[in-house]
């Protein structure tokens, strides 16, 4: 919607930690107003067994306090499960305006959408249920449409060539986790983080240094790979996207650092939130 990535996806749970902005400017037509919408996207909703699980949850209550509407996701291919119900409830106690978008209906057989439809128009009031297929580009045209018209009048936060909130150093850090995500296995994700240490800033060159932490020696010697080459391939393709995004040359420095319990470290946790190191 975006028209741009400013928010890393894998297929790994808990890739998205905090709440990140997206803005899209849409031209009057057809009777529709013109308006700004900014999109936030949460992290999804999970047990919070851990203090960055809580503080990640404490993103998802914020958002709903601070929006005017909510847009409930959910896979048109997957049955409705008990975290579906949980998520459900959360949308209902929030009040105010919900929308349910049924994604991936490109991979779903037609005569099986109005039955989902239909089930979940019993179990809340949407004011609408719009079919969509996010990779296909389908629907999204009437989606924008229907938000625009749903939003209150109100001012323009935020300048029409602005797409995100996010200060480079943050994004920075989110793709090297990205490449740490898609190229570690399923133990990793939820006990790395990454830090960006020096960000530097020249007219043809970035010099990026982070720290890419893990809780235990065995997670790091997973990260570096034998002879290194695991870190090399993260760093390479965190360089590659970074070069594209920023259009410039950049020398990355990738470290492997120890924290044993980091996630249950409020100060280190707290650390990691950019609205914090700009605060």
């Amino acid at each position: 919607l975006v028209g741009e990535k400013i928010a890393i996806v894998t297929e790994k749970p808990q890739t998205t930690r905090t709440r990140i902005q997206g803005m899209v400017n849409v031209k009057a037509q057809r009777g529709r107003p013109a308006g700004q919408i900014i999109f936030i996207d949460t992290p999804g909703v999970h047990k919070p067994d851990s203090r960055l699980n809580r503080k990640m949850m404490q993103e998802i209550h914020a958002a709903l306090e601070s929006r005017d509407l909510v847009l409930l996701i959910v896979d048109a291919t997957e049955k409705f499960g008990s975290g579906d119900q949980f998520v459900l409830d959360l949308v209902r106690k929030s009040g105010g305006t919900a929308f349910l978008l049924l994604n991936k209906i490109d991979k779903l057989q037609k005569d099986k959408l109005l039955p989902i439809i239909d089930h979940y128009s019993k179990l809340h009031s949407f004011q609408e249920i719009i079919p969509i297929s996010a990779a296909r580009n389908q629907g999204l045209d009437v989606l924008i449409d229907k938000i625009i018209r749903a939003l209150p009048d109100g001012p323009r936060y935020f300048p029409q060539d602005q797409l995100t909130d996010q200060p480079e150093r943050f994004i920075a850090a989110e793709i090297i986790r990205e490449k740490v995500l898609l190229k570690t296995g399923k133990e990793l994700p939820y006990a790395t983080a990454v830090m960006i240490e020096r960000f530097e800033e020249t007219e043809k060159l970035d010099r990026i240094a982070a720290a890419i932490y893990c809780e235990r020696e065995g997670q790091k010697a997973i990260l570096i790979g034998k002879g290194g080459q695991k870190l090399k391939d993260i760093g390479t393709a965190a360089r590659l996207e970074l070069e594209g995004l920023l259009g410039k040359k950049v020398f990355l420095e990738l470290f492997v650092k120890v924290k044993p319990g980091w996630r249950e470290s409020a100060a280190f946790v707290d650390e990691l939130d950019w609205r914090r190191q700009f605060s």
